[in-house]
Protein backbone atom coordinates (compact mmCIF):
# COMPACT_ATOMS: atom_id res chain seq x y z
CA UNK A 1 0.00 0.00 0.00
CA UNK A 2 1.53 3.19 -0.91
CA UNK A 3 2.15 5.86 1.97
CA UNK A 4 0.08 8.79 2.45
CA UNK A 5 1.19 12.43 0.91
CA UNK A 6 1.60 13.38 4.65
CA UNK A 7 3.60 10.94 5.21
CA UNK A 8 6.28 11.85 2.46
CA UNK A 9 6.16 15.10 3.47
CA UNK A 10 7.26 13.96 6.71
CA UNK A 11 9.95 12.56 5.33
CA UNK A 12 10.72 15.52 3.31
CA UNK A 13 11.00 17.64 6.24
CA UNK A 14 13.22 14.82 7.89
CA UNK A 15 15.86 14.94 5.04
CA UNK A 16 15.77 18.58 5.18
CA UNK A 17 17.74 18.97 8.58
CA UNK A 18 20.69 16.97 6.25
CA UNK A 19 20.07 20.13 3.76
CA UNK A 20 19.88 22.30 6.35
CA UNK A 21 22.99 21.12 8.11
CA UNK A 22 24.74 21.23 4.84
CA UNK A 23 23.39 24.81 3.84
CA UNK A 24 24.62 26.31 7.08
CA UNK A 25 27.67 24.05 7.90
CA UNK A 26 26.43 23.22 11.01
CA UNK A 27 25.93 19.50 12.02
CA UNK A 28 23.65 19.96 14.98
CA UNK A 29 20.53 19.22 12.31
CA UNK A 30 22.32 16.47 11.00
CA UNK A 31 22.42 14.86 14.31
CA UNK A 32 18.80 15.16 15.29
CA UNK A 33 17.82 13.08 11.58
CA UNK A 34 20.88 9.96 11.50
CA UNK A 35 21.14 7.62 14.37
CA UNK A 36 24.24 6.91 16.37
CA UNK A 37 25.26 4.02 14.47
CA UNK A 38 24.39 5.48 11.02
CA UNK A 39 26.82 4.88 8.49
CA UNK A 40 28.66 6.91 5.47
CA UNK A 41 29.44 5.25 2.08
CA UNK A 42 30.96 7.53 -0.59
CA UNK A 43 34.08 8.95 -2.85
CA UNK A 44 35.13 12.58 -1.69
CA UNK A 45 38.15 13.62 -4.23
CA UNK A 46 38.74 10.09 -5.13
CA UNK A 47 39.15 9.07 -1.81
CA UNK A 48 36.60 6.37 0.07
CA UNK A 49 35.25 7.65 3.11
CA UNK A 50 33.50 4.85 4.66
CA UNK A 51 32.32 3.99 8.29
CA UNK A 52 30.81 6.30 10.77
CA UNK A 53 28.61 9.18 10.34
CA UNK A 54 31.08 11.01 12.31
CA UNK A 55 33.23 11.56 9.16
CA UNK A 56 30.09 13.26 7.27
CA UNK A 57 29.88 15.83 10.73
CA UNK A 58 33.37 16.71 10.50
CA UNK A 59 32.62 17.91 6.42
CA UNK A 60 30.24 19.69 7.41
CA UNK A 61 31.32 21.54 10.34
CA UNK A 62 35.02 22.32 8.19
CA UNK A 63 33.72 23.24 4.74
CA UNK A 64 31.00 25.96 4.23
CA UNK A 65 28.55 25.36 1.45
CA UNK A 66 29.46 28.69 0.20
CA UNK A 67 26.83 31.18 -1.59
CA UNK A 68 26.35 29.17 -4.38
CA UNK A 69 25.35 25.96 -3.12
CA UNK A 70 21.89 24.48 -3.56
CA UNK A 71 19.83 21.20 -3.06
CA UNK A 72 17.35 19.56 -4.26
CA UNK A 73 15.14 16.80 -1.80
CA UNK A 74 13.42 13.91 -3.99
CA UNK A 75 11.48 11.28 -2.20
CA UNK A 76 12.02 8.00 -3.74
CA UNK A 77 9.81 5.63 -1.69
CA UNK A 78 8.06 5.39 1.24
CA UNK A 79 7.15 2.46 2.75
CA UNK A 80 5.36 1.56 6.54
CA UNK A 81 8.82 1.90 8.12
CA UNK A 82 11.54 2.26 5.60
CA UNK A 83 12.17 5.54 3.06
CA UNK A 84 14.39 6.42 0.24
CA UNK A 85 15.86 10.06 -0.01
CA UNK A 86 17.88 11.05 -3.15
CA UNK A 87 19.37 14.58 -2.38
CA UNK A 88 21.23 16.45 -5.12
CA UNK A 89 23.80 19.25 -4.06
CA UNK A 90 25.28 22.02 -6.08
CA UNK A 91 28.39 23.35 -5.32
CA UNK A 92 29.23 22.79 -1.96
CA UNK A 93 32.13 24.38 -0.56
CA UNK A 94 32.07 26.25 -3.85
CA UNK A 95 32.71 23.57 -6.46
CA UNK A 96 31.20 19.86 -5.27
CA UNK A 97 27.98 18.69 -7.03
CA UNK A 98 26.91 15.55 -4.80
CA UNK A 99 24.12 13.18 -5.54
CA UNK A 100 23.00 11.20 -2.11
CA UNK A 101 21.08 8.80 -1.17
CA UNK A 102 19.52 8.26 2.41
CA UNK A 103 17.99 5.53 3.60
CA UNK A 104 15.58 6.38 6.26
CA UNK A 105 13.88 4.43 9.08
CA UNK A 106 10.70 5.07 10.99
CA UNK A 107 11.78 4.65 14.90
CA UNK A 108 9.28 5.28 17.51
CA UNK A 109 6.95 7.19 14.97
CA UNK A 110 10.05 9.46 13.80
CA UNK A 111 11.96 9.01 10.11
CA UNK A 112 15.83 8.90 11.19
CA UNK A 113 18.23 7.88 8.61
CA UNK A 114 20.37 5.23 9.34
CA UNK A 115 22.63 4.95 6.74
CA UNK A 116 23.99 7.76 3.47
CA UNK A 117 26.00 6.53 0.44
CA UNK A 118 26.72 9.62 -1.84
CA UNK A 119 28.19 10.43 -5.64
CA UNK A 120 30.45 13.19 -6.43
CA UNK A 121 29.89 14.19 -10.10
CA UNK A 122 33.19 13.32 -11.73
CA UNK A 123 33.88 16.55 -13.21
CA UNK A 124 34.00 18.21 -9.57
CA UNK A 125 36.69 15.44 -8.39
CA UNK A 126 40.21 17.50 -7.08
CA UNK A 127 43.32 15.49 -7.16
Amino acid sequence: MRASIEEYKAVEAAAMKFVRSVAEGNSKYAKELFVDEAVLFGYLDGRLEHGSIEQFYRNVDTVSAGNDFKARIDVVDVEESLAVVRVLEEKWGGRIDFTDYLLLMKMDGEWRCVAKAYNQNSDTIQK
